[in-house]
């Protein structure tokens, strides 16, 4: 079996499910903006 790298399958799979589910693509940015603006605004959760 062919070592196959983790980003282009991850990528290639989320695109098969959003051509099925397009309402999903809306709750995933959706749900990375919300992350991306708690980080921003409180950068010590990270840690």
């Amino acid at each position: 079996m062919p070592d196959l790298a983790l980003t282009p399958l991850i990528s290639l799979i989320a695109g098969v499910v959003i051509l099925i589910m397009p309402r999903l693509l809306n709750y995933i940015v959706a749900l990375y903006l919300i992350v991306i603006g708690l980080i921003g605004l409180f950068p010590d959760l990270v840690r």
